[in-house]
């Protein structure tokens, strides 16, 4: 079992409880917090307390994290694109198409067979089914991921994703000649009331925040950067859709009538963070990949 402890800042003063820990632990749901909090996993200055708990400034928050039950994770030798590692951390460049941890339908092949195939000593947090994995992406977006070797960089890295010191920027070709050269998206995301496996913009979602910049337009297509001040599942795909721009190739929330490509058109293409060991910040940044460029490519003929 693997404890931590956070002191509430002031932005962060009179959130509830569980939504406080559910932004702090952002792999895990907030079912899932709730759980803890009622199992008495968390105690805020050593008092247990209920979900709907108002944090205030300066209040310690203890958690514990329950070790995962065992899942049978096989090691497997795929190919990774390591852009850099050390004992605490690595920055892996994933491939479009690929899953980032296991789940139904998806139990090999994923970015976490290949990772304990080619290490040993994953942070141990979301236990054995995403070890190591501080945050993901969808498998048809390609790009940039840290990953944590250690508990203390993943409790490090986790705590930067909740206060918004990470830098995640991705590329985006989406339908749509954007007017403007910039915007922000700040629309709260949930799960989608008509259709349970898509996420939409919805009243009481979770605060949701993406700012996008326009690289260059064409009359029915725009090739856009967007960065994340928020993380939300799909969050650049809803926001997109939301603001009248959904993304090319998105079979969830795409057009009918769309480019033909293998899944929506973007890519993870800067990550920055503060190494969580010694204190130096740390920036990488990827090309899209061929397939990207080939949409571009397209789209740059048709005008």
């Amino acid at each position: 079992m693997s404890s931590f402890s956070h002191l509430v800042t002031e932005n962060q003063a009179n959130q509830r409880l569980d939504k406080l820990l559910t932004e702090l632990n952002q792999e895990n749901s907030r079912s899932q917090v709730q759980t803890w909090i009622s199992d008495g996993y968390v105690q805020v200055n050593g008092r247990n307390m209920k979900a709907n708990y108002k944090c205030q400034i300066n209040d310690e928050i203890v958690w514990s994290i329950p070790e995962a039950e065992p899942l049978d994770l096989t090691a497997e030798d795929i190919p990774l694109d390591i852009l850099y590692e050390d004992r605490d951390l690595l920055v892996v460049n994933k491939p479009k198409g690929m899953v980032v941890h296991p789940s139904a339908g998806h139990e090999k092949g994923t970015l976490v067979n290949a990772l304990l195939h080619h290490c040993h000593d994953l942070s141990g947090i979301n236990g054995v089914e995403r070890p190591g994995i501080v945050h993901r992406i969808d498998k048809d977006t390609s790009g940039l991921l840290v990953v944590a070797k250690s508990d203390y960089a993943h409790a490090e890295l986790s705590e930067q994703l909740a206060n918004k010191e990470i830098t995640r920027k991705y590329e985006a070709v989406v339908h749509g000649e954007i007017p403007h050269e910039t915007g922000m998206v700040d629309a709260p995301i949930g799960r989608d009331p008509k259709d349970r496996q898509k996420m939409g913009v919805v009243e009481g979602g979770k605060n949701a925040i993406t700012h996008f910049r326009v690289l260059k337009s064409y009359p029915d297509y725009s090739h856009i950067e967007c960065q994340l001040e928020t993380g939300r599942t799909h969050q650049i795909r809803v926001h997109m859709k939301y603001a009248g721009f959904p993304l090319v190739g998105d079979p969830k929330y795409g057009p009918r009538k769309t480019l033909g490509t293998d899944g929506q058109a973007l890519h993870a293409r800067t990550l920055g963070f503060v190494h969580p060991r010694s204190g130096e910040w740390m920036e990488y940044e990827v090309a899209p990949p061929s397939a990207f460029q080939e949409i571009l490519s397209y789209i740059e003929k048709l005008y």
